[in-house]
């Protein structure tokens, strides 16, 4: 008998004996109370990438929750940052709507140097609550129902808010707040989320680009996808600019298809991801440029690929950055940060005792055509360097106000780059007391989910 079944055996005829006590034979109690993380334990001893990393059975708390039981199972490589990469899902969430009532916004807590609270709005959801209060990119919520947001506030009106409030509006000055005027923002609801945020085109000298904003890699994004494509394919810009600053991944077959679509002829059947498992399954799964993922078979002629990225690109995002470079080389230009720093997949298993669960176990590591998946510790390094300062001006998305495009824009219209210069995090140079302490875009969860059948 194996160490770990002999551990299980002994615990539980405990608990049973325990059970039946009184007379009566509750042990399928017990068996219910612990079969869910029996299951995630045997799927992982088999599975999961870092199986040795595993802590033995018998130190393990099968009582707890699956959630709280995967977290404590799981190997210290298999997170970062304070991010679990392993996770698991409720089949009752809605793949198309908000995970919990949201009022649709993006945002970040900020502190300025006098010791004030603020929360800076990074972009609104179409059909949320924040876009019907009109609420925008750049504003500042200063206060909320007359009380000034505080240091614990972020909860409260950015990750899970519970009622409308009546926002204050200012204006920051470098010192403090000026007052704006205030806005009704209405209660939280389960929202409809839009991945493709914006597409438009934009001219620089006498060059045009398509610019793509997408920020979740979703599953059912190939028709929006396509249709994008085929926009594009119509235009016939000089150059596309992605811009990925917001995107923490997603589902690993639509970065396949966002890939794809952005591929230049060279790539069209050939490698675009390796999948390596771990020495038990023994395997690596190659996936390609699918040529009959494009409408119309054929492949966009552009010159330059710009990839907007800061250190919450992470995951799919990170796929499509990595898996394209091998085709694209020096056409790919990479503007902004480093990325986050995640090199690995999470595959579905689920269980007919547990059918409400499904089990994302990281199961593989990521590689391009290359070979090359060394991005865990620094992430993906960036060709123009500049971070986004959250406190700063916000020009609008797209365009040569947002500050992130400003380098863009100069080398579309001159060849070049302007000259660069020290970047720091979220912070101003001119004012370094300020400070980020919340962002809802860092706490998003970082995702490869390996759909593919």
């Amino acid at each position: 008998m194996k160490r770990t079944a002999f551990y299980r055996l002994i615990y539980g005829t405990v608990i049973s004996l325990t059970l039946m006590a009184c007379g009566e034979d509750r042990s399928g109690e017990y068996y219910a109370l612990i079969a869910s993380k029996t299951w995630i334990y045997e799927t992982m001893q088999q599975n999961y990438l870092f199986y040795e990393d595993i802590p033995a059975e018998e130190s393990l708390d099968f009582f707890q929750t699956p959630e709280n039981f995967l977290k404590n199972a799981a190997s210290s490589r298999d997170q970062k940052n304070g991010t679990l990469f392993s996770h698991i899902d409720s089949v009752n969430v809605s793949r198309a709507l908000s995970s919990s009532p949201t009022f649709g916004y993006e945002a970040a807590l900020i502190r300025t140097g006098s010791g004030d609270y603020a929360i800076r709005v990074l972009y609104t959801q179409p059909g949320s609550p924040a876009e019907e209060a009109g609420l925008k990119r750049g504003d500042w919520i200063i206060a909320a129902n007359n009380k000034k947001i505080g240091s614990g506030d972020y909860s409260k009106y950015v990750s899970a808010p519970t009622q409308s409030y009546t926002f204050t509006l200012g204006n920051y000055n470098g010192e403090g707040f000026d007052t704006l005027g205030v806005t009704e923002i209405p209660a939280p609801r389960y929202i409809e989320e839009t991945n493709l945020m914006k597409t438009s085109f934009i001219t620089a000298g006498n060059r045009t680009a398509a610019y793509i904003l997408y920020n979740s890699f979703g599953a059912d994004d190939t028709e929006t996808l396509q249709n994008m494509f085929v926009e594009i394919a119509a235009r016939q810009p000089n150059d596309i600019i992605l811009d990925l600053r917001y995107n923490p991944g997603g589902y690993v077959s639509t970065s396949q298809l966002l890939s794809t679509l952005l591929a230049p002829q060279n790539a069209m059947g050939q490698t675009f991801l390796n999948m390596t498992y771990n020495d038990k399954i023994a395997k690596t799964e190659s996936y390609l440029f699918e040529p009959s993922l494009i409408p119309g078979g054929t492949p966009l002629a552009y010159e330059n690929l710009y990839i907007i990225t800061s250190n919450n690109t992470a995951s799919a995002s990170e796929i499509v950055i990595n898996c394209l470079r091998p085709y694209l080389k020096e056409r790919l230009l990479q503007v902004g940060t480093a990325t986050f720093g995640k090199n690995v997949a999470q595959s579905l298993f689920t269980d007919e005792q547990s059918p409400q669960l499904e089990l994302w176990l990281t199961t593989a590591y990521l590689s391009n055509a290359e070979g090359f998946q060394d991005y865990f510790d620094n992430g993906l390094q960036p060709d123009y360097e500049l971070a986004e300062n959250y406190a700063g001006e916000l020009g609008e998305l797209g365009t040569a106000e947002d500050m992130l495009l400003a380098p863009v824009f100069t080398r579309m219209a001159t060849g070049s780059f302007p000259a660069g210069e020290d970047t720091a995090t979220e912070t101003t140079r001119s004012n370094p007391n300020v400070e980020v302490t919340h962002c809802s875009i860092s706490k998003k969860p970082k995702l490869a989910k390996n759909n593919f059948h």
